[in-house]
């Protein structure tokens, strides 16, 4: 019985597993068919649901060689933002979610309950009152607009508020004997003892920002300065809708997401499994 239920629970994970992989596999299989056949076996129950009848490179052709929506120039700005945000945000979040974990200070945890209302306030609201300061500012159509508003990450201050309160005071309190500042005690003892939280945290941002959509349609007016996830709407207009592009775009720019994810999955695992745990 005990290898049976083993047996039958890798099953089931090996089952959700493909249902979760379908949208990619057909995503990228799709990438490789003729514009008139991606959906002509859409609703077919067969092995040309996923495999192509015809096989063609033209679409990767079409985008790699595309003038007006030069693809890698558009990874490369979403690579550029997207990296910062991701340093700044871990960077600035670890420090305030380290002092929320482990300084003493008057009102804090009335000052952690107002940032952690912010959870529920949705990013609608806040859209037109953060335009407008950018707009104040100066920074519409400049990466600025795209790097700053995102600093503050709520969640990410929650999650590693969780994981540096699990941290043994005895450290703390020796370093602070031994003479050591906050800040070293932060850089030397906190930040090494949470790598798995910190690159939970990161791959959680970057991800985030890789796939930012509405917020830069909105802010960059230059195209040259556009975002990957925007210019792939490019193949959509009303002349019509360049499928087969759409597909082999969002599979190029899918690559450095899947390649990063796999080489950090398991901090990724680790830092999710042990936030809140002794």
């Amino acid at each position: 019985m005990k290898n049976l239920r083993k047996t039958l629970k890798y099953l089931l994970m090996i089952v959700i597993a493909l249902i979760a992989l379908m949208p990619i596999i057909w995503m990228v299989l799709g990438s490789f068919r003729p514009n008139e056949e991606i959906f002509k076996y859409a609703t077919s129950l067969n092995l040309n649901l996923f495999i192509p009848v015809d096989w063609t490179l033209q679409n990767y052709i079409d985008v790699i060689t595309d003038e007006k929506n030069p693809i890698f120039m558009y990874i490369w700005n979403t690579l550029f933002v997207a990296v910062i945000v991701t340093v700044l945000v871990v960077f600035f979040n670890s420090m305030a979610a380290f002092a929320f974990a482990k300084l003493d200070f008057p009102f804090k945890n009335v000052i952690f309950i107002c940032f952690m209302s912010a959870l529920i306030i949705p990013g609608e609201v806040t859209l037109v009152p953060n335009y407008l300061l950018m707009s104040d500012l100066g920074w519409i159509n400049d990466y600025r607009a795209l790097i700053f508003p995102s600093l503050v990450n709520v969640f990410g201050i929650f999650l590693l508020r969780q994981f540096f309160s699990e941290i043994p005071k005895d450290m703390i309190e020796a370093a602070r004997i031994d003479g050591a500042s906050w800040f070293r005690i932060y850089w030397s003892i906190i930040l090494p003892s949470a790598v798995p939280a910190m690159i939970t945290l990161g791959i959680i941002t970057f991800l985030a920002n890789w796939d930012s959509y509405f917020w830069p349609l909105i802010v960059l007016n230059d195209d040259a300065k556009q975002l990957i996830q925007v210019a792939i709407a490019n193949y959509s207009s009303l002349a019509g809708t360049e499928w087969g592009n759409i597909l082999a775009a969002n599979t190029v720019s899918t690559i450095p997401i899947l390649v990063g994810f796999l080489f950090l999955q398991k901090y990724y695992i680790r830092g999710i499994s042990m936030t809140g745990s002794k």
